[in-house]
């Protein structure tokens, strides 16, 4: 089948074939609303395809980023690529997103696979485990902006939740309703991933400072598939804690099947807040109270500043923008 050419598409819309290429740009600036409906329909009925490998070419770039995920199941994870998403195809770009599932492995393949397809950049919510590799990306200036996790000594832009504050604002609120015994259970902190271990560090800092004891027998960061037996230590104390604060969306789903197993009403002898607002919050029974993330706004400004790197340069700044969480009540406490 013969391909249409953008020649075709700008005779039959009587333009020039530069006003065809502007408006594919979406350059829409000096151009009249019924020049814009010509050339749409002109698209439309020759069924033209621009041909994105030769504009690519042209302008050395391929208006496409690609987005890794360290684990696609979070809630979090998801809202945040939805905002690039977004941000992205308003500006013109496409993404592509790859989930690593917290394998530095599986990371190290995306990011070759997708540097190879020649992305214009990365966002990456980083395992932390290809040090070498990021070092070299920042080396040679490739557009690079961390999501979630701050790598050490690796001077990437990085966006992430003000996570000290978040299990703050948990354990302020506890302490609020009268709750003295707190605990806190998030998933494993191996590798040292960011938020993981900032919101064990804030929960024990809030401890502190409202002069309550730290049990290490009362938090824990684990792999969810030993989470179960972890929470079953937990309660099988002979003074558990009365209240119980999730690190993320996955922990809280954990601790919801502990709580149904064991027959633990909640908050009548369980109080519980999680970290992260999970979709069924407010319909769980009773609503849960959870402490939010502004997943879209992070999304937002992670896709602001690789589109920055795209089009100005990389510069080497390696600054960390912080999110403010916020607590939102409900029944669960």
């Amino acid at each position: 089948m013969k391909r249409v050419t953008m020649a075709e598409v700008a005779a039959m819309a009587n333009v020039s074939k530069s006003t065809v290429s502007q408006y594919i740009n979406n350059r829409f600036e000096y151009m009249s609303e019924e020049t814009k409906l010509r050339i749409e329909n002109a698209i439309e009925t020759l069924q033209y395809r621009p041909n994105y490998v030769a504009k690519s070419l042209k302008q050395k770039q391929t208006s496409t980023i690609g987005v890794i995920v360290a684990n696609i199941l979070h809630t979090f994870s998801t809202q945040v690529i939805r905002s690039i998403e977004d941000f992205c195809r308003e500006s013109g770009f496409h993404v592509i997103v790859c989930n690593a599932d917290d394998n530095p492995e599986a990371e190290k393949n995306y990011i070759d696979m997708l540097r190879a397809k020649q992305v214009d950049g990365l966002i990456v919510f980083p395992t932390g485990g290809n040090m070498e590799l990021y070092e070299s990306m920042v080396e040679e200036k490739y557009p690079l902006v961390f999501v979630d996790r701050i790598v050490k000594d690796v001077r990437v832009d990085t966006v992430l939740l003000d996570n000290e504050r978040a299990s703050e604002l948990a354990v302020d609120h506890l302490i609020s309703k009268g709750y003295r015994r707190i605990g806190m259970i998030t998933t494993s902190l191996h590798r040292n991933i960011t938020p993981r271990m900032e919101r064990i560090n804030g929960f024990k800092k809030s401890l502190n400072k409202h002069s309550l004891p730290v049990r290490e027998s009362d938090y824990a960061g684990v792999e969810i598939s030993d989470m179960k037996q972890t929470l079953q230590r937990m309660f099988a104390q002979s003074d558990p804690p009365e209240a119980l604060i999730a690190g993320n969306d996955l922990t809280m789903m954990e601790i919801l099947k502990f709580a149904k197993a064991a027959n633990l009403a909640i908050p009548d002898q369980l109080a519980l807040v999680g970290i992260d607002d999970v979709s069924f919050s407010e319909i769980y029974d009773p609503p849960l109270t959870t402490v939010r993330q502004p997943a879209f706004e992070i999304g937002k400004r992670a896709g602001e500043l690789l589109l920055r790197q795209v089009k100005e340069g990389r510069q080497d700044e390696g600054r960390v923008y912080r999110f403010t969480p916020e607590l939102i009540i409900r029944s669960s406490t």
